[in-house]
């Protein structure tokens, strides 16, 4: 087999060769001996030997090298791969399969600088996620220092799952961080609510609590001990505003009473409206600005003391118009008040210093209050009375139209008249069962309250009672009258057959225009005036309706 021409130890060897003829040739020449020659040439050989020794030793060192970084190289691949969770990326194969070293290296560094790249980068978002939840502990907890610009890492652990982990821990993290900042905003708009209706400096409250509060462009702070500052400010800020509020509420009561005993104009009072509303209110309604401020309570309570003293200088005039209240009530509601004497017995109290006004002001209110309350009890029945009395009115207007001789007669206003007089006939009908609807009503009342229902002073039921005796003795005058009108028939008829001549017709004594009586009204009790009385008067058409006639009649029987 040919060797080629171009190999370098071939060539070597030729110039060796070479160089080993040229030095015979001086050696020749030199004339030095074959003993010398060959010390010479071992001394040559040793040499070579040593060259080449070295050689050796320099690429076994350089082989070395390369197996140890190549070692190396894998064992960081392997580590950076096994720190951030990955397979390793390069197995070193077996001799016989794999290429040179350094062929071996040269595929390993480029994987190597991307996972060392890729580990930086990884590195970053694992300082980036730690700086950002050290930060938001820092804040949450209250830590005034400064988050470190070397923030430990563990270099062990770079793993995805890892990175997630911390990602949920600051995700947790700031979500606490957004529900504190809204927990303080919050606390913040209920004391600044709070400070406005009791007129109070909202920056000075907060700032008290943390300065960074009172800025609200700047960090606030949301650590636990200032939303624990925040929740304490609010607790006694809410203590102070509702023993406000109570002392205002009393103070609008106390002048409501004040309005209402001396009659206060509705354009004073509606200087106060704002006080007024609020009467009822609970914490969480007044929100006005300046509503609890101490300025504006003491404005009302000089209201109030105002009240006060212009009440005592009209304490008489009070009593007087309450008593006026109390008659015009029970005057409505056809109930009897008590007498005057005892009124003027009480302002003699008095003006005399004896009995304290406020104390016969309560009593009258609490007449006035039972008044109503009874007057609310009695307002069917009082309905029905009121229609019993216009039916005993058109009663009476009937009567009296059918007592005029000339009804029939045409003339201006004819047909009204005849059509008054057609519903008077018939709500004079329905009277029967009114009266009986009304006793019932009545009877049914009196039961249950156990206590007589009294108009002006008369029981209804005696009223309707002597009613329904006096409406069964008409009737009884009517019968009587026909029967009477018959008999005169049948005389006049037996005087036709006998003399065969008609005598004019001439109207009994008994029916005399003044003989006629009206029931109209029902009247008092039947032992105090006598019925046929009542017969006699004409021009006392109703009189149930003018109660005070049969008071005074009761008074002179």
């Amino acid at each position: 087999m040919s060797t080629p021409k171009n190999d370098p130890l071939l060539q070597v060897e030729t110039t060796c060769g070479t160089l080993l003829y040229e030095l015979q040739i001086i050696w020749d020449e030199v004339g030095e001996t074959d003993s010398d020659r060959d010390k010479m040439l071992l001394e040559l050989e040793q040499e070579c030997l040593e060259v080449y020794r070295r050689k050796v030793d320099q690429a076994n060192r350089c082989r070395a090298q390369l197996r140890q970084t190549i070692a190396d190289s894998e064992a960081e691949l392997a580590a950076i791969c096994s720190a951030m969770g990955e397979r390793p990326v390069h197995i070193r194969q077996s001799d016989q399969n794999s290429g040179s070293l350094k062929e071996e290296l040269r595929k390993i560094l480029p994987q190597l600088e991307e996972m060392r790249k890729r580990k930086v980068e990884r590195r970053n978002q694992f300082i980036e996620v730690l700086e950002q939840t050290q930060k938001i502990t820092n804040e949450i907890y209250g830590s005034t220092e400064s988050v470190s610009l070397k923030t430990v890492v563990d270099e062990t652990d770079l793993s995805l799952r890892k990175l997630e982990e911390l990602h949920r821990q600051l995700h947790e993290l700031q979500k606490e961080k957004s529900d504190r900042l809204k927990q303080v905003q919050d606390h913040l708009h209920m004391l600044n609510s709070l400070c406005s209706v009791m007129g109070m400096d909202f920056k000075l409250t907060v700032s008290e609590v943390h300065p960074s509060l009172g800025d609200s462009d700047g960090l606030r702070s949301i650590s636990n001990n200032t939303i624990e500052k925040l929740a304490i400010a609010i607790k006694k800020l809410r203590e102070v505003k509702i023993q406000r509020m109570q002392r205002l509420q009393d103070l609008a009561t106390t002048m409501l009473e004040l309005w209402n005993l001396m009659d206060t104009p509705i354009e004073e009072q509606q200087m106060f409206q704002n006080v007024t509303c609020n009467i009822a209110a609970s914490e969480h309604e007044i929100t006005e600005p300046n509503t609890l401020s101490v300025d504006f309570i003491n404005y009302v309570e000089a209201e109030v003391s105002r009240l006060e003293e212009l009440k005592s200088s009209k304490m008489k005039e009070l009593v007087l118009k309450k008593r006026s209240e109390l008659e015009d009530i029970c005057r409505k509601t056809h109930l009897v008040p008590d007498s005057d004497s005892a009124i003027e017995d009480a302002i003699e109290a008095i003006e005399s210093g004896a009995v304290d006004a406020a104390t016969i002001l309560e009593q009258i209110e609490l007449q006035i209050a039972k008044v109503k309350e009874e007057a609310f009890s009695r307002k069917e029945i009082l309905e029905k009375v009121e229609k019993w009395l216009t039916a005993c009115d058109e009663e009476c207007w009937l009567e009296e139209y059918n007592r005029d001789e000339n009804r029939y007669n045409a003339g201006k206003g004819a047909h009204l008249t005849l059509k008054r007089a057609e519903k008077a006939r018939s709500l004079v009908n329905k009277l029967p069962g009114m009266v009986e609807a009304l006793a019932s009503k009545t009877l049914a009342w009196e039961k249950e309250r156990e206590i007589k229902f009294m108009y002006d002073g008369i029981r209804l039921l005696s009223m309707l009672e002597e009613y329904t005796i006096l409406r069964q003795e008409k009737e009884q005058e009517r019968r009587r009258l026909r029967d009477q009108k018959k008999l005169q028939g049948q005389l006049i008829a037996e005087q036709e057959a006998l003399y065969g001549s008609k005598p004019s017709p001439s109207k009994p004594q008994s029916v005399k225009k003044g003989s006629r009586f009206s029931t109209g009204g029902a009247s008092n009790r039947r032992g105090k005036f006598s019925v046929s009385a009542c017969y006699n008067q004409e021009h006392l058409n109703c009189f149930i309706k003018k109660i005070t006639i049969n008071n005074c009649l009761c008074k002179a029987s």
